[in-house]
């Protein structure tokens, strides 16, 4: 977060410059009311939606990369909280009749913010449509990030389990289980920070090789759950070989230049409106058997 907001420090500088002045400004022309003067209920209203605003701008900047959707949104969110912070500062400070500015100012600023922020919204619907689009094969209709695999953004197991639950409905559906079967030696051969990368390049290598309605998942390990709609289980089988095919003629590198190829293991199991937990159950008591028996050929 705190990188992010240093990238955007000269907006946070701008907007802080203008507070500072605008309290300057107000404190040079106005005179300090009395105690029994302030009203409470107009501090709390107008300064605690103020800072609520701040809030807002501060996460939007540390979480955001720099363009034209985040200088909207800044933009909208600073003359908005301009306004009330001028709003709550003339709840602390009486300014003299002729002082015509302190109005115009909270009148001029306010839908000026509405404008802009309307704008930035408008622009960041825009770049999600995009952005779900990227996103489809990783999380279809459904978002949550608390869900998602840190290490490769695909969705976990337990949001497999609701995802599944959904895709019941959309018959034929089919689950294919993917694995790599050696990933387990790659800590040991190539160091922790190496196998995570390749097993990232291979979740990207699956998605590549996927259909736009398709679902991936990390299930565990180094092993992933494709989720087929509306798919019959000969055209699920030929998807996965046709996977299995792509990857294990891929050779990615390590950091030391070695080749790495991958081996791959999967198995492919209708949809029939059984509950999650048993579908995955056969679908993993399938995966090993299937390796069982090509290990022992």
């Amino acid at each position: 977060m705190f990188t992010h907001l240093l990238l955007h420090r000269h907006k946070l500088l701008l907007i802080s410059v203008l507070a500072v002045m605008s309290l300057l400004v107000t404190l040079w022309f106005g005179n300090a009311k009395e105690w029994l003067e302030i009203d409470w209920l107009d501090v709390v209203g107008e300064g605690g939606t103020g800072l609520a605003l701040a809030v807002w701008m501060l996460l939007i900047l540390g979480s955001r990369p720099a363009g034209r959707v985040t200088d909207w949104l800044t933009l909208g969110l600073g003359f908005l909280f301009l306004a009330l912070w001028q709003d709550t500062l003339d709840e602390f400070i009486r300014l003299p009749g002729e002082q015509w500015w302190d109005q115009s100012l909270e009148s001029i600023t306010m839908p000026i913010g509405m404008v802009l922020l309307t704008v930035g919204l408008f622009l960041w619907h825009r770049e999600q449509l995009v952005l779900n689009e990227h996103l489809r094969k990783r999380e279809q209709l459904f978002r949550e990030h608390h869900l998602s695999d840190d290490l490769m953004y695909l969705g976990r197991a337990d949001f497999l389990h609701q995802q599944l639950q959904q895709f019941q409905h959309r018959q034929p559906a089919m689950l294919v289980l993917v694995e790599l079967t050696d990933a387990a030696n790659w800590p040991r051969r190539l160091g922790i920070t190496d196998a995570d990368r390749l097993l990232r390049e291979n979740a990207e290598l699956l998605l590549m090789n996927l259909r736009r309605q398709d679902l991936v998942c990390r299930y565990a390990g180094a092993r992933f759950a494709i989720v087929m709609p509306d798919t019959t289980e000969a055209q699920a089988c030929t998807i996965a070989w046709e996977l299995q095919q792509a990857l294990e003629h891929c050779a990615l590198r390590s950091s030391s230049g070695e080749r790495v190829f991958q081996q791959i293991n999967w198995f492919a199991l209708p949809l029939t409106g059984e509950d999650a937990g048993t579908l995955l159950q056969r679908a993993n008591s399938g995966l090993e058997a299937r390796q069982q028996a090509r290990s022992a050929a």
